[in-house]
């Protein structure tokens, strides 16, 4: 992430990073409302609950001891203590800035909150919902603090030169790979590879992947943590690079169908943000054009490739984040260009070192992200159970693991009797009795 220069605190800064700080936190339920539509209609409220729950276990997770962890000076692997609890941490500006440290811990909060409920993609309709709350918590502490205090917190990676403006590292790499990790020890759905698991409704993932693009000029624009030009580049850059990813995309979708889908658009946009991120501070506005139609090629390949696996990683985190986020990295090493963020070149602009500290960042954060979820969700696996029975998995999470329901009218609603029983009621029969 850029820095801003200065010792004082200026309130233009801190209200645009107040704005900002809204505008992330916005994302999660916006994801929620992005993997609600891609789900079945009896796992839609679960699913939204997933991303519901981060905004309170990693909140609280991120202020005892998480931030610390990634921004106190600690030692090049993970930071300190300093500031459990959020001890020292107050109105006074962040060394080398211009807002309060608590306006800069809570915007990096939100970034940790949505990372976190990034992940319940690769696991929704079948993980407990409370063990997936232990989970982010333990996640939250033991994962993204470690990778965010490598490139921001003073850690090895940013102490080589390693450019991640916004989080292609801590967010997009992480997400995607603890994803692929936690869809290899959780496994697969009952029905996968045996009948059509199909997204219900295209137009929440629409809405959801539209309301993430807006909160994402917070999430790029605010990671310059001032009004200035890194961050008045990263804003202008969020905006063409899913531009031209959504354009790429529709091409792609003709070629193999002859049709545009709504379900690829909203991915495209995903992908195309999430392409961006670590990039948006420092490449020009061509490059980033250039970057955007580039990002489709490997996540689109990657999402056609996955189905015909055993690979149940349900939402395609890896293919949107975790691959569209290395795809950033690296493009950094080739494109970065002084003249426009005043900090390093790239390969392209010769300086080939920073392609090689690019690399080592896209080998070494997806490493760490994926063996720390898998250690931790087998770890957890031990002690508690880490999905549903395929009974309960049948009847659908929203009724077993909430007691509630998305929907209560129409095909596939299921209710609950005075009896106690559950009735499933159709759409064009009169309510049955199923055992529970």
């Amino acid at each position: 992430m850029g820095a801003a220069m200065g010792s004082h605190i200026n309130a233009g800064d801190t209200a645009w990073m107040l704005v900002a700080t809204a505008l992330v936190l916005m994302m999660t339920p916006a994801l929620g409302i992005f993997y609600v539509g891609l789900v079945r209609s009896k796992n839609a409220l679960n699913t939204f609950m997933m991303s519901a729950g981060a905004l309170g276990v990693v909140t609280v997770a991120w202020a005892a001891i998480g931030y610390s962890l990634a921004f106190d000076k600690g030692n090049g692997f993970i930071g300190g203590v300093t500031y459990a609890f959020l001890h020292h941490v107050g109105f006074g500006p962040r060394a080398g800035m211009s807002i309060p440290q608590l306006v800069f811990f809570a915007f990096e909060g939100t970034f940790c909150i949505i990372t976190a409920a990034l992940v319940s993609g690769a696991v929704v309709e079948r993980m407990r919902y409370s063990t997936f709350l232990v989970f982010m918590v333990l996640w939250s502490v033991l994962v993204y603090p470690v990778l965010a205090h490598w490139v921001w917190g003073g850690g090895w990676l940013e102490q080589h030169g390693t450019l991640d403006f916004a989080g292609g590292v801590p967010v997009e790499m992480a997400s995607g790979f603890s994803a692929f990790a936690a869809a290899l020890v959780v496994g697969a759905r009952k029905d996968y590879g045996r009948q059509a698991l199909l997204p219900h409704n295209a137009v929440y993932a629409l809405l959801g992947a539209g309301l993430l693009w807006f909160g994402w000029f917070g999430f790029n624009g605010g990671s310059g943590y001032r009004i200035g030009n890194p961050g008045t580049l990263a804003f202008t850059n969020t905006l063409l690079a899913p531009a031209c990813t959504l354009v790429v995309w529709f091409i792609l979708d003709l070629l193999r169908d002859g049709r545009v889908t709504a379900i690829g658009a909203a991915t495209a946009i995903i992908v195309g943000c999430v392409g961006i991120t670590p990039a948006s501070g420092y490449i020009s506005p061509a490059w980033a054009m250039a970057l955007g139609g580039l990002a489709a090629l490997p996540s689109y390949a990657v999402i056609m490739w996955r189905p015909r696996t055993r690979l149940d990683e349900t939402l395609d985190v890896l293919a949107a984040h975790g691959i569209a986020g290395l795809t950033g990295i690296l493009f950094i090493g080739f494109f970065a260009q002084r003249a426009w963020n005043g900090v390093s070149n790239g390969l392209l602009y010769g300086h080939p070192s920073q392609l090689g500290w690019q690399v080592i960042a896209a080998l070494a954060g997806p490493a760490y992200a994926f063996v720390g979820t898998f250690v931790i969700l087998k770890t957890l696996g031990l002690f508690l159970p880490l999905r549903v029975t395929e009974h309960e998995e049948a009847l659908g999470m929203d009724i077993v693991e909430h007691g509630e329901q998305a929907y209560t009218h129409g095909e596939g609603a299921i209710l609950v009797s005075p009896e106690g029983g559950l009735e499933v009621e159709m759409a064009v029969a009169q309510p049955r009795r199923v055992n529970a």
